[in-house]
């Protein structure tokens, strides 16, 4: 948990980070129940899809795959004020938020239990976490605490869309 203290309230908010051991296992066991029966609550992903993006979307964050962003335009101009939305407290992200058309992958079906073991082992890397230049392609420059809190509600947030 990060210590995030308001000036507005004079108080302290505990944030969830998948930096922090107890939060990866949390995510690694809701992962692990994934299954062909979940349904999406929203969105267009089918389970397959989304274990897909979200593997794409963690080797992105580590720096486990080739790709590289700039951050766009309109991130510029909004990425910094909507990242401090995203991790100012614990709420959860909102549903139907847009993902990159590179992030989403063109095949519908496969190995559902081979994708799951994939996002769980790319989940366990953030403990060894090491990628300081990482460039999010909206948000921009991110902090070692806004990274880990950001992927932990993405991953919450693929949960909670497969209800896991």
């Amino acid at each position: 948990m990060i210590n995030a203290t308001s000036n507005h309230f004079k108080s302290q908010i505990m944030l969830t980070t998948i930096f922090d051991e107890p939060a990866r296992n949390q995510l690694i066991s809701r992962i692990n129940l994934l299954n062909e029966n979940n349904q999406r609550q929203w969105g267009k992903m089918n389970i397959y899809q989304m274990l897909g993006h979200s593997i794409f979307w963690n080797e992105w964050i580590l720096g486990k795959n080739d790709l590289v962003c700039k951050q766009s335009f309109l991130g510029l101009i909004f990425g910094k004020m909507a990242l401090r939305g995203m991790v100012k407290d614990n709420s959860p992200m909102k549903k139907n938020m847009p993902a990159g058309a590179a992030f989403i992958g063109k095949e519908k079906d496969g190995d559902i239990e081979t994708q799951k073991k994939e996002w769980m082992d790319l989940v366990a890397g953030y403990a060894d976490f090491s990628n300081p230049g990482f460039v999010h392609d909206f948000f921009g420059k991110m902090s070692r605490e806004e990274i880990g809190i950001l992927a932990y509600k993405h991953t919450d947030h693929h949960l909670r869309q497969f209800q896991a």
